[in-house]
């Protein structure tokens, strides 16, 4: 897509948004830069929520969205949605900007679970308890991104594990691999879309 049909694209996302949400926005633009993320390749920032310091106590933003990031992201996914990445994109910005003046953290927190669990995938170091950061879909299940985490607080490696998924239940035996772990499951039915669906045991005194 062009740098002028993105941009036009923009501006007809941000006019769906109620205009509470858009409270204090000064500004949505449209940048042509690619930013790439800092370390794990294949990763872009496609779009960012700018404080603009006022002095004021209720501190405005702008919000920018990087055509050449969404570029980028598109040449390396053929089924890539234009419209639908710029929409979720649009909106994960303003929840920063109302979480801000909520003086709310929760989605620092889930962005930084992300970037975690994609060193996991990619096999990079990580934080071992990162999903607890991430989205509480139930008791003990998490999720961040398309991924699922069942979390299971264990003193020694089980020999199996029981899980829930769309109202059935699975079990899955298990080698004995060094705690933490973490076990992908195969087989689920439905198969979610996501890359995977994982166990994650750990020492609850770690």
């Amino acid at each position: 897509m062009l740098f002028q049909d993105f941009r036009a694209l923009v501006e007809r996302l941000a006019a769906e948004v109620p205009g509470e949400y858009l409270e204090g926005i000064v500004d949505v633009e449209v940048s042509p830069k690619t930013v790439p993320h800092p370390v794990l390749a294949g990763v872009y920032t496609m779009g960012e929520c700018i404080p603009v310091e006022t002095g004021a106590e209720a501190v405005p933003s702008r919000v920018v969205l990087y055509h050449g990031s969404f570029q980028a992201l598109a040449r390396d996914r053929p089924d890539f949605d234009w419209r639908e990445e710029t929409w979720e994109t649009l909106t994960h910005e303003l929840r920063h900007h109302l979480e801000w003046r909520a003086n709310t953290a929760e989605l620092e927190a889930y962005d930084w679970a992300a970037d975690q669990n994609f060193r996991r995938a990619e096999g990079e170091p990580f934080d071992p308890v990162f999903y607890l950061s991430g989205e509480r879909v139930a008791e003990g299940v998490y999720r961040v991104d398309e991924d699922v985490f069942w979390d299971r607080p264990v003193k020694r490696p089980p020999p199996g594990v029981e899980v829930e998924w769309h109202g059935r239940r699975y079990k899955a035996s298990l080698a004995e691999p060094p705690l933490p772990a973490y076990v992908a499951l195969e087989g689920l039915d439905p198969e979610r879309r996501g890359r995977d669906r994982v166990v994650a045991a750990g020492d609850p005194g770690a």
